[in-house]
């Protein structure tokens, strides 16, 4: 097999697996798409996809990275989410690759809610019904994050595809 060849295959492998990680937090989802968009324009000898287009594909991968932090902060804060309660949903998160995908949907949920519930002393104040609230715009915020976060990573395999063929 041509050494060219192994490349495209290394730069599609890249792509599909950013576009897993888009999803699925423990993985640099787009950093990982804009590597395999990197490679193939690489192993092309950057005839067809040149700076100007690799730059706009860089500025959206930045964009991702912004787009993780606000979505969970603007989820977390319409609820008044504390930060041990923003930590608690990295780390349930985290945790949550354990379980599979029951686990990706009810970690970040359950670490929101202990951590909002560890961050009240009295758990007559915080209640029990104000950390699910927490829990559930925490989440909310993260599935927000997610969804952008795809919508770029489409936008950017569009927009590699059309340079490339035209």
């Amino acid at each position: 097999m041509e050494l060219q060849a192994l490349w495209y295959i290394l730069a599609i492998l890249l792509v599909v697996i950013g576009l897993a990680g888009v999803i699925l937090p423990a993985l640099p989802g787009l950093p990982l798409v804009f590597a395999g968009m990197l490679v193939a324009a690489w192993a092309d000898g950057f005839t067809r996809v040149g700076a100007f287009a690799l730059g706009v594909l860089a500025l959206l991968t930045a964009v991702s990275f912004l787009i993780d932090f606000w979505a969970t902060a603007v989820g977390a804060r319409r609820v008044g989410a504390s930060r041990l309660a923003l930590l608690g949903a990295v780390v349930g998160t985290f945790v949550g690759l354990f379980f599979g995908l029951p686990g990706l949907f009810a970690g970040p949920f359950v670490g929101a809610m202990a951590g909002e519930l560890a961050s009240r002393r009295d758990l007559r104040i915080a209640g029990l019904g104000n950390a699910t609230k927490v829990g559930f715009g925490t989440w909310l915020g993260i599935a927000l994050g997610v969804a952008l976060k795809l919508a770029l990573a489409v936008l950017m395999i569009g927009i590699f595809m059309l340079t490339w063929f035209i």
